[in-house]
């Protein structure tokens, strides 16, 4: 198993070096092709190593980028099929948050209260802070009205999964960084349109209502349904047949009311209306889909394990996606773009940290907060910027801070694990170092 993947590493990297060769001999065709099979062999090598295996994901997505940059027309369009759909768009994303939705559980948001001081942090700080920086960055690297908009719409998102196996990695305060990725999902309907329209308002069009409706969609709505599943594990009998029942009756509401009287039904109403109309009834469509997958867990117990690599899928299509739609920017603003990335992320580390010190909080929930607050979700951004018909332009800042974030978030959760696991050596044999003297001391006492 091994050997394959140390051979693919070779393989990379005589891949990569005859893109070199390419470049310079202006064998452009052969410079594309070179550097993407270097970059799925590298990816796929990356697994023969205990350290390197952790970044085989990130790899992936610089896959998905190298893709999208070497071969956008084929990416975007797979027959006459655009790959930008807006239904395929809400559906990919709906499944990436229905994975993160199964590994979260109910609980994680009955600790709010007990967690009150970092949940505060984390809450003000997501909000206030990083569509502020994101901001600021527009002013100072000048972007194209809609591309300013994409790099405030990362600051203005809640944060992700990731910020968690990235705290569970660095052995930070996993609990408190669970319940803040909790609360900012619960309130990012009504802070995320907020703060865009604040900071973006001016460059392009931000409908409160309609964005807060997306993100119901694309959020809540998924994360709803894996709780409901997560909720169906240890419910009262009663209660799972009467969830059984409801969800059969709301499966069959749908498919009439969409199947054939959509149109008349939402006919007399006004674009607001129809808009808080399909939110009510996605938010309806999350219990039978909860139940079903539910039921589909107890023939297939393995699904669980893995939906998070369908999750991963979706990230990797809209970096693709996004990347081919976007390519034009990123040759002329590529590198400003990804030093912008570099400075927010680097931004959300400093003050979720700094804060957390200047408050009171400990090490271990300073370090959670740091990476909660540096790493922002981006598979949101991307939804909301597809959701707009903008996953070029607006979507553009998710698909190059992404991957960044997942880069910088690694090397940070390893770094504090390491340090961490110095620092309990040390005191475990001062611990024993003082054992050790107090038996001197009590035989020549």
């Amino acid at each position: 198993m091994g050997k394959w993947r140390l051979y693919s590493l070779c393989l990379a990297a005589i891949a990569f070096v005859i893109a070199g060769i390419g470049l310079f001999v202006d064998a452009f065709p052969y410079l594309r092709q070179s550097l993407l099979a270097g970059s799925i062999l590298g990816a796929l090598g990356l697994g023969a190593f205990e350290k390197t295996k952790g970044y085989q994901y990130t790899m992936w997505i610089v896959v998905a980028v190298v893709a999208g940059m070497t071969f956008p027309e084929r990416i975007l369009h797979i027959g006459e099929f655009d790959m930008r759909n807006k239904w395929l768009i809400l559906v990919v994303i709906q499944l990436v948050m229905f994975g993160m939705g199964i590994q979260m559980k109910v609980q994680d948001f009955t600790r709010i209260g007990a967690s009150g001081k970092g949940v505060a942090i984390g809450l003000a700080t997501q909000f206030t802070i990083m569509p502020l920086v994101g901001f600021l960055l527009t002013k100072v690297f000048d972007f194209e009205p809609e591309i300013a908009a994409g790099v405030i719409l990362i600051g203005c998102c809640s944060s992700g999964l990731a910020s968690n196996v990235m705290a569970y990695i660095a052995k930070a305060n996993l609990v408190l960084s669970v319940t803040v990725t909790a609360l900012t999902t619960m309130v990012a309907p009504i802070m995320t349109p907020f703060m865009m329209k604040v900071y973006a308002g001016t460059m392009v069009e931000v409908s409160f209502m309609e964005m807060a409706m997306e993100i119901v969609k694309i959020m809540i709505v998924p994360i709803g349904a894996g709780l409901l599943h997560d909720y169906l594990k240890t419910a009262p009998r009663a209660t799972y047949q009467m969830l059984g029942r409801l969800s059969a009756a709301i499966a069959l509401l749908l498919l009439i009311v969409v199947g054939g009287f959509w149109s008349t039904f939402t006919s007399s109403l006004t674009p607001g209306a129809k808009t808080i109309v399909e939110a009510g009834c996605f938010i309806l469509g999350a219990i039978p889909v909860g139940f079903g997958y539910h039921l589909l867990t107890k023939k297939f117990p393995l699904l669980d394990k893995r939906m998070p690599y369908f999750s991963m899928f979706g990230i990797i299509y809209f970096t693709a996606v996004t990347t081919a739609a976007g390519q034009q920017y990123l040759l002329e603003i590529g590198a400003v773009l990804f030093l912008a990335a570099v400075i927010h992320n680097g931004a959300g580390y400093f003050f979720g940290y700094w804060f957390s010190k200047l408050f009171g909080l400990n090490e271990y929930s300073a370090r959670a907060m740091a990476l909660e607050i540096g790493l922002q979700n981006g598979g949101m951004a991307s939804g909301l910027a597809g959701s707009m018909g903008k996953l070029g332009t607006v979507g553009l800042a998710a698909a190059v801070f992404s991957p960044w974030m997942n880069i910088s978030g690694s090397i940070l959760a390893n770094y504090w694990r390491r340090k961490q696991e110095r620092e309990d050596r040390l005191n475990k044999q001062t611990d024993k170092d003082q054992r050790e003297d107090n038996i001197i001391k009590e035989e020549h006492g």
